[in-house]
């Protein structure tokens, strides 16, 4: 199932700037909102990733994976 995330982006100053509204750390700008866009999915995906990562380090010293929905 696809996660659903919030870009609140803004045009300011001749640049489009942008966040994720359920993450923080994800802060991206560029000239047009296209490329903005992509920027911050693009972002969105390496943060994720890296959660997966310190996560699985962690199951591997004595946390059990245990799946939830909300």
């Amino acid at each position: 199932m696809a996660q659903t995330y919030t870009a609140l982006i803004q045009y300011a100053d001749g640049w489009w700037i942008g966040s994720v509204q359920e993450i923080s750390g994800i802060n991206c700008q560029e000239r047009t909102k296209d490329q903005l866009l992509v920027s911050i999915r693009s972002a969105l995906k390496d943060i994720l990733e890296l959660n997966r990562q310190e996560a699985s380090r962690r199951i591997k010293s004595g946390y059990e994976a245990v799946s939830i929905s909300i």
